[in-house]
């Protein structure tokens, strides 16, 4: 995986179009301008999150004994089951959320919306495949959260822009992006665990 195909999939997983319907739900009772500084304290919690996994994440999943196949193979389902959360949205990827706290901290923003279930596995199977190039996936993460955080700051023009079919039409194109290169990581996993006990 090269350096731009991580940062490219790291952008598509965390899915900062999907999730702008979703941060103006969760920042509906937050006062203007207190929207923008708390988005940016939100993506900045991301962020370190998502560095704290993909350098510490490693070192947890050696002290399990998890094969690299089997992680590898987690990781696509893992993708394949949000790139469906994309294409086909259940009630629950909607506006409707629960928003009784007025100015949320580190849930929902932070986790799960950007740093989910799907961005903390990506990030923990590139570690483990490739260790030595923890520099070319710290740059791809940080690459990733760049052009994810302009998105983020702008979601309330861009909703106004796309509006909600528009941002709907987007996410679903990314969602079959997305759909292909999980089941492109199924088949890795399944040909390192048939290449590795064949016999």
């Amino acid at each position: 995986m090269t350096f731009l195909s991580a940062a490219v999939l790291l952008f598509l997983v965390m899915d900062p179009l999907g999730n702008v319907p979703l941060f103006l739900s969760a920042l509906k009772n937050v006062p203007a301008e207190r929207q923008r500084p708390v988005i940016l304290r939100e993506m900045l919690f991301a962020l370190a999150i998502l560095l704290i996994f993909l350098l510490g994440g490693g070192h947890m999943l050696r002290l399990l004994g998890l094969s690299q196949p089997a992680l590898t193979v987690a990781g696509g389902v893992i993708l394949m089951l949000i790139a469906l959360r994309m294409i086909f949205p259940s009630r629950e990827h909607s506006l409707e959320e629960d928003t009784a706290m007025a100015e949320p901290f580190l849930v929902p923003l932070a986790i799960p919306y950007v740093a989910g279930p799907s961005a903390l596995a990506t990030v923990l199977l590139m570690m483990s495949r490739e260790p030595e190039r923890w520099l070319t996936w710290i740059g791809a993460v940080l690459l990733a959260w760049c052009a994810c955080l302009p998105i983020m700051l702008a979601s309330t023009g861009l909703r106004n822009v796309l509006g909600t079919r528009g941002l709907t039409a987007v996410e679903r194109l990314m969602g079959l992006l997305l759909v292909t290169i999980a089941v492109e990581m199924m088949m890795g996993g399944v040909v390192e665990f048939w290449t590795a006990h064949r016999p």
